[in-house]
């Protein structure tokens, strides 16, 4: 069966995409054949466009780490034709073809059924990057920090897990403080709820510039890193939680100890690739439920396979502002 896919190819060490017209019997073997109704664009994404073999390792590729669609065949009795579904992470659009094809052939145990309260566009105005946030803050909600512990900061705020993080907090009723590199107070503030913006320079001579600072924030979700993170760690509350989930500005960790063993501080790592099936379903359930801000899908700009490439392009320069939702 023939379908359309965005396909990276390298030529001479040089990485281009094209829109190309495939057959699902190039698909990888998998329980499950998919057809695509939309994906959404990540960093992870944007780095295996870029060549990246530290994401993916063969080429050609096509990437997509997200995909909601219809189930089109199964050779299990967990799934049958026609079922609403969804894939985030494992190795789809990593090392396996995804969610930039109409079609998709994966594993059972990747497969979850759309979940209630959220259609097919709303999984991926989410995406990984919504569930990266959703699992942090779940790591804030089972640590007990409550919206009266204090103001909760965020980082990479107009990306996509920090500006779905900032919706779904203030949607819960906490104050945010969002760091940002750009000027998008009336994104932040006005549109997602923010109490208050602050640069990344700023935050970092404020709170990373010295072992310890002043205890201003109940925790903190950080997706950038470096000197970010640092100043989170140094400057939560006792028993403060800070998440770690990526790595824009750095791998390193500029602290010490004092955090931990004067303040109780937890730095909770935050995976969203191998995360256990039961963390999946009690995050979607909670962003189809609850958690479900009512500015979602004023997050996300659909767009359509010629937009992909110059979007793309786009996360790798940092400019990107909200979510990008691919539709087939």
């Amino acid at each position: 069966m023939k379908y359309k896919a965005f396909l990276v190819e390298e030529n001479e060490g040089k990485y281009s995409g094209s829109v190309t017209e495939l057959d699902t019997d190039q698909l990888p073997e998998g329980d499950v054949l998919i057809r695509v109704n939309y994906s959404s664009l990540n960093f992870k994404d944007a780095l295996s466009y870029s060549g990246n073999k530290g994401v993916t390792r063969k080429f050609p590729h096509v990437p997509g780490i997200d995909a909601v669609g219809v189930v089109e065949s199964s050779k299990t009795g967990d799934f049958k034709a026609g079922d609403e579904v969804l894939v985030t992470g494992f190795d789809l659009g990593m090392n396996t073809w995804g969610g930039y094809g109409e079609y998709i052939q994966v594993p059972a145990k990747w497969v979850l059924s759309l979940p209630k309260g959220m259609n097919a566009y709303e999984s991926m105005c989410y995406g990984t990057a919504g569930l990266t946030a959703g699992l942090s803050i779940l790591k804030l909600v089972d640590a007990g920090i409550k919206p009266q512990d204090g103001t909760v900061v965020v980082s990479g705020a107009t990306g996509g897990v920090g500006s779905i993080s900032v919706a779904i907090l203030s949607h819960l009723g906490y104050d945010v403080l969002a760091i940002s590199g750009k000027d998008a107070s009336d994104f932040l503030v006005d549109q997602l709820g923010a109490k208050q913006v602050i640069s990344r320079q700023e935050f970092e001579e404020k709170y990373n510039s010295r072992p310890m600072a002043k205890p201003e924030f109940a925790a903190g979700i950080d997706a950038v890193a470096g000197g970010i993170l640092s100043g989170m760690i140094k400057s939560v509350n006792y028993n403060g939680v800070v998440t770690c989930c990526g790595m824009v500005a750095g791998v390193g960790l500029d602290t010490s100890i004092f955090p931990f063993i004067l303040r109780g501080v937890t730095l909770a790592g935050v995976d969203s690739v191998e995360c256990s099936i039961e963390d999946r379903q009690r995050v979607w359930k909670a962003l189809g439920g609850e958690w479900k801000p009512n500015v979602l899908t004023d997050l996300a700009h659909e767009i359509g396979m010629s937009d992909l490439e110059s979007k793309l392009k786009q996360i790798l320069q940092g400019q990107a502002k909200g979510r990008y939702v691919l539709k087939h």
